[in-house]
């Protein structure tokens, strides 16, 4: 876009968050946009929605002033003056006036920012339960585990919504207290890896002695939200396999096991693409020891596969059968095996024999049951083997 290449040679250093009002989801609520220094919106005639859209984010506190680049000529008519919203006409872009508008909505926005960061409750913005975590906006807790709490935040570095997720407290590193060493591990597995199918992570940082991860806001909800809506249909089930053996292929491919492969760890977004997350329970092969102890289990037993729910040594071959579980799911519309209590369902992943697979789904049984099979030896061995077998799957029409 002309407009992104004006601003990249005046600042090459300028971080630029790009949106595409009408193909992309919309606007949070929650919103704010003050990380911003200021915000551009280019529209082709007709210009009526973007004026509109325009006037409602500026009507929000703190918003980035708005330059509104209209590429028609001005209205015979002036329109109205709005606050914080700058109107630049022109069917070619005028660079020097742009230009010359983004500094002077920088400006005013950082005088805006100062003043209200003189008041009494300023501080209470960054405040996630006794924490101030500056650089990014609190804006509701939405969960809480064991060893953290998880908040909706808007982050002003990444100019996005993230989860901000909030550990306890950082021990001293003496203590090798296991829990935060399973935090930070989540970060830095995830922060090596670009994939379209392992969720982005944004920041991580330690604000008033608790550590914190800032990681990508997933507002379609996940697998198991998305399966308790409707049943999938056989092909999206088979497309989400594929996208999930993918994030598996790369993570193995660094030495790291999930163990926590579930729907609730499968996140959607907007287009339908999904994104593993949740590694607090993984673990880089050569950790074992440190990590994990001796013969302990982690997971959730629905999914675990037979070695893992009798704490013998796990490989990637674990988190396949998982995917396994995770595909009959999907596909069939609930778990393989159920029980009372954990150690039934452990069992039977173990002892019992996988359920007949009806007529409709006998084009995807020999994946389901490879995926499934007792024996680590009689599954695919990696899960590029299983990529490469779904690729040759005949489907029926």
């Amino acid at each position: 876009m002309l407009v992104r290449k004006h601003v990249e040679i005046q600042w090459p250093d300028a971080a630029i968050v790009e949106h595409a009002l009408g193909e992309e989801p919309g606007i949070d609520a929650n919103f704010a946009g003050a990380g911003f220094d200021a915000v551009i919106i280019v529209a082709a005639p007709p210009t009526d929605a973007a004026i509109d859209f325009a006037a409602g984010q500026a009507g929000k506190p703190e918003f980035a002033p708005i330059i509104l680049v209209l590429l028609e000529e001005p209205p015979e008519f002036p329109l109205p003056e709005v606050p914080g919203v700058h109107r630049l006409y022109g069917r070619k872009i005028d660079r020097d006036k742009l230009l010359r508008m983004i500094v002077k909505a920088s400006s005013d926005h950082r005088k805006a920012l100062a003043m209200l960061r003189a008041s009494p409750d300023y501080e209470n913005r960054y405040r996630f339960g006794t924490v101030i975590i500056r650089g990014h906006r609190c804006i509701r807790q939405v969960g809480s585990g064991g060893m953290c709490k998880i908040y909706l935040a808007e982050s002003e570095r990444a100019g996005t919504l993230v989860v901000l997720k909030v550990f306890s407290q950082v021990p001293d590193v003496s203590d090798r207290f296991v829990s935060f060493d399973r935090f930070i591990q989540e970060y830095e597995i995830v922060a090596g890896l670009n994939h379209k199918n392992i969720v982005r992570i944004y920041d991580l940082g330690v604000a008033d002695d608790h550590a914190y991860i800032a990681m990508e806001h997933f507002p379609a909800g996940d697998l198991r939200q998305r399966m308790l809506k409707a049943p999938l249909t056989p092909a999206v089930a088979l497309g989400f396999l594929r996208q999930i053996a993918s994030a598996l292929d790369a993570i193995h491919s660094v030495g790291v096991l999930h163990r926590d492969l579930k729907p609730a760890n499968v996140m959607l977004r907007a287009d339908d693409s999904v994104s593993l997350i949740d590694f607090g329970l993984a673990k880089a092969n050569e950790n074992d020891i440190s990590l994990t102890g001796t013969r302990e289990i982690f997971g959730t037993p629905y999914y675990m596969s037979p070695e893992q729910g009798h704490a013998e040594i796990i490989d990637a071959r674990s988190d396949l059968y998982s995917l396994g579980v995770v595909f009959y799911e999907m596909l069939i519309g609930r778990k393989p095996y159920n029980g009372a209590t954990a150690m039934e369902v452990i069992y039977k992943h173990k002892r019992a024999e996988l359920p007949e697979i009806a007529p409709e789904f006998a084009s995807y049984a020999g994946i389901l049951r490879k995926l499934l099979a007792k024996s680590p030896d009689q599954r695919y061995q990696t899960a590029g083997e299983l990529l490469a077998a779904l690729s040759h799957l005949k489907v029926p029409a």
